[in-house]
């Protein structure tokens, strides 16, 4: 393998056919709009967003008994962040606030997602 092999050839900006720098015209909203339209294909996709508020283990026999009005310790304490899952990955960290008498969640932290 030669060491170019694999590498997009970068133009030479100091030939006569690159355009002067000065001639550039950047407009912030139209490109905000450009990535926008460009992001509308996968605004339809259904992702599972979930919200732990904690975890418990226990035995099957445990988990039949359990029923109406049955208190379970979680391993988190109150006031605690929660953990913000979207399709089984962890992307944010939040607390559980009280919306018009309905549960919802705000985030208070988003976690960097570390490639492979």
């Amino acid at each position: 393998m030669s060491d170019n092999e694999g590498q997009v050839p970068l133009p030479d900006l100091n030939s006569a056919d690159a355009p002067p720098l000065g001639d550039v015209a950047y407009n912030d909203e139209e490109q905000v709009s450009r990535i926008a339209a460009d992001l509308e294909a996968v605004f339809d996709v259904p992702v599972q967003v979930s919200a732990v508020l904690g975890r418990s283990k226990m035995d099957v026999g445990e988990l039949l008994k359990l029923g109406p009005g049955t208190v379970l310790e979680l391993d988190r304490r109150v006031g605690e962040a929660i953990d913000i899952y979207v399709n089984n990955r962890l992307v944010a960290r939040g607390e559980v606030v009280l919306v018009e008498d309905k549960l919802g969640v705000t985030m208070t932290e988003i976690i960097k997602a570390e490639r492979a």
